[in-house]
């Protein structure tokens, strides 16, 4: 499965043009041809595929519209994080809708009060990755959960300084063209 049968395509040129956001995607979809999706499978309950690493043991919480199970993959010295990742696919966050990214939100916060009691874990932390410059590497949305320890080294070998003049030069570029993005958002009168 590839994104949203709506999902925007690739950008043709800068979004300088308003009417550029309106009728030219910002976005195409990453999924290669003939694309199997592992989250698709699990919510299914079919993890038969042999390209697929999810488990039906991995399902902690299914319910019409959320999948909540633990990662694949673990990083740092205390592995397992928990995912949360929509029943229907959709392959970023730029595809959900406002309800169910609402509710993955409430479900995030849910989930790390389950950790919190479940494993004791000194803080949490969520995360989200979109594109492969973004370092998405399943084409289905889906946000990490993970339990944090002092000593767990998640985001240590990739956290640097940015100079302060380069980071308000970057909130200017994007509050602009997020005021832009609003804008087009608001229904006309």
């Amino acid at each position: 499965m590839s994104g949203r049968d709506d999902a925007p395509g690739a950008a043709a040129g800068s979004p300088a043009d308003p009417e550029l956001i309106r009728h030219e995607p910002l976005w195409r979809s990453h999924a290669p041809a003939g694309y199997v999706c592992p989250f698709c499978q699990l919510a299914a309950g079919d993890t038969s595929d042999p390209g697929n690493r999810c488990e039906l043991s991995d399902l902690v919480y299914q319910d019409e519209d959320l999948l909540v199970f633990i990662a694949c993959d673990g990083f740092g010295p205390h592995p397992g994080h928990a995912m949360i990742t929509p029943v229907a696919h959709r392959e970023a966050l730029y595809d959900l809708e406002d309800e169910l990214l609402a509710k993955i939100g409430v479900m995030s916060r849910q989930v790390a009060l389950a950790m919190k009691l479940a494993w004791q874990p000194e803080g949490t932390s969520v995360r989200q990755h979109n594109e492969p410059a973004g370092n998405q590497h399943v084409w289905h949305y889906h946000l990490h959960v993970f339990p944090r320890y002092g000593d767990d080294m998640l985001y240590r070998q990739i956290r640097h300084p940015l100079d302060v003049d380069f980071r308000a030069q970057r909130a200017q570029e994007l509050k602009s063209a997020l005021h832009r993005v609003l804008s087009d958002e608001k229904p006309s009168s």
